[in-house]
């Protein structure tokens, strides 16, 4: 079976290159960082991927629209922010997780399992 493919959103090149390469370690297929919803759509657009995780803010505004299109494809979203509260996302999105940033990388690898396991079953 294909290793899933992960987008990953978010303006921070450090945090971004960083939550990449722990995705990538855990044996997942990376696209990314995006720090822009646009980037993020053209790479979607291009390649369709799996599950994506995507930070609240980037540099061209929320990313809500972008979830949203991407849950309208059944890829599910992981939020992962600093900014926003699981709570206020949940208020938003109640079918998607979210954490808060710094996220630990197994907490955040077993969020996408957690997510990813129906999918697969």
């Amino acid at each position: 079976m294909n290793q899933p493919c992960v987008l990953v959103a978010e303006d921070e090149l450090i945090i971004g290159m960083d939550l990449c390469n722990t995705v990538a370690e855990a044996g997942f297929v990376v696209e990314g960082p995006f720090d822009t919803a646009q980037s993020a759509r053209q790479a979607i657009a291009e390649h369709r991927p799996d599950i994506a995780i995507l930070d609240v803010r980037l540099e061209d505004g929320e990313s809500y629209a972008l979830a949203e299109a991407l849950i309208a494809e059944d890829v599910p979203v992981i939020f992962h922010s600093g900014q926003v509260s699981p709570e206020e996302v949940a208020a938003r999105f109640p079918e998607v997780k979210a954490c808060s940033k710094p996220c630990p990388p197994d907490q955040i690898i077993s969020i996408m399992r957690e997510v990813l396991e129906p999918l697969h079953a």
